[in-house]
């Protein structure tokens, strides 16, 4: 085997490790937020692993570029913030169908997804931001509740944001591990171990589920991974297949939706190794990486029940708290966004604050959840503080368009 084709197959490893460290804390947390078991977060997670990475295989081997699939992770977040709507994880199910039906429409009909672009990009950062909030805070507050596991989480992950920070959440994620055996080794005496099983559940149709859920969690995972991923691989020379990526991660939810799978889509952050040279000098030979890496997380499937199993016998407060840490450098990337890319005529910052404000508060009304509430808020405050210039402008472009 060529040097450059083992060097190909470990950035993909890399990448699957990366990805998986993470935020796998943030998947689980988010499942269970939403009425999983322990159980059918570990399915769910077990089953997310198998089909990205199936689908990352097939992308990239079909089209011969590094196409790499990822699960939501800001989606995940979104799921912790909803768990105040207390619908119970089959009407979760639901939400979780009709977000793959969702992704699967927008590859067919364009319109949906020129629909969602139509979204002021500042709005739908703001609410992402206000979602990741509450998650952010956990290392904050569980400091005081679980001293000892989590401040030397925290200072590992400090240390190497400033010396390796893609090696920053992997670490702590793989420190608290380390941790949480020690403390269930010393309290039982015993590492809970489970075999993997497919635990199943029939979905119902909850219309709070759908707007509180489905609706903003298609948003997420649309903005927040499949639009950068796609923009990363642009940077790196490659055009992404859009419709047949928008039908696989679309199907491939829907597919397993009834295990726990609340969305599959394009990477995002990790799609950059295996499309950088560090993956292969040659940009045609990259795709070896992706397909590495999509095998790579076929085979940590396995692992996944008894890794859940470890963190739920975790103290309070160890699994947010790596969740949190794994999505600060997220939360500062939709702040800056948020109120960066904002004009004047169209009310400034404000309706970006209040965005995030209302997302963040975690308010529910009428069943529905903040993150709803929290973009029409935006939406509104927006169309009342338009400038007469702006909409004249907006006319000017729709008239021209026709």
């Amino acid at each position: 085997m060529e040097r450059e084709t083992e060097a190909a197959l470990a950035v993909g490893v890399v990448t699957s490790i990366v990805g998986f460290t993470s935020s796998f804390a943030v998947v689980v947390a988010g499942l269970q937020a939403v009425g999983a078991s322990t159980a059918q977060a570990a399915c769910g997670l077990a089953v997310l692993c198998v089909l990205q990475g199936a689908g990352s295989i097939w992308l990239s081997r079909r089209h011969r570029m590094p196409l790499t699939l990822a699960w939501s992770t800001p989606g995940a977040a979104l799921l912790v913030s909803a768990a105040g709507l207390s619908i119970g994880w089959s009407a979760a199910i639901g939400a979780f169908l009709v977000t793959g039906a969702l992704l699967a429409l927008t590859g067919l009909w364009p319109w949906l997804g020129r629909t969602v672009a139509a979204i002021p990009p500042p709005l739908g950062q703001a609410m992402l931001a206000g979602v990741l909030v509450p998650l952010c805070l956990e290392p904050v507050t569980a400091m005081s509740v679980s001293p000892a596991l989590v401040i030397p989480v925290v200072v590992v992950w400090l240390v190497l944001q400033r010396w390796a920070p893609r090696w920053a959440a992997p670490a702590a994620f793989a420190l608290a591990v380390v941790l949480v055996v020690v403390s269930v080794l010393h309290s039982t005496g015993s590492i809970p171990l489970r075999v993997p099983t497919l635990e199943l559940t029939a979905p119902t149709f909850d219309w709070a589920a759908m707007i509180g859920i489905a609706v903003p969690l298609y948003l997420v995972t649309m903005a927040a991974q499949n639009v950068p991923g796609v923009a990363v691989l642009g940077a790196a020379g490659y055009q992404v297949p859009w419709r047949e990526s928008l039908l696989l991660t679309g199907f491939g939810t829907v597919a397993g939706a009834a295990a726990g799978t609340h969305a599959v889509n394009l990477a995002a952050i990790t799609a950059a190794l295996p499309a950088s040279a560090q993956a292969h000098p040659d940009p045609a030979k990259r795709w070896i990486a992706s397909a590495a890496g999509g095998g790579f997380y076929i085979l940590l499937a396995p692992a996944v029940p008894s890794l859940t199993m470890l963190l739920a016998a975790a103290p309070p407060g160890v699994l947010e708290s790596v969740a949190g840490l794994a999505l600060l450098g997220t939360l500062a990337a939709s702040l800056t966004s948020a109120l960066t890319t904002v004009s004047d005529e169209t009310g400034g910052r404000l309706p970006a604050v209040v965005t995030f404000l209302v997302a963040a508060s975690g308010t529910t009304a009428l069943g529905i959840g903040a993150a709803f509430w929290a973009l029409l808020a935006g939406l509104l405050l927006r169309f009342v503080l338009r400038t007469p210039k702006a909409a004249r402008h907006a006319a000017g472009r729709t008239t021209t368009g026709r």
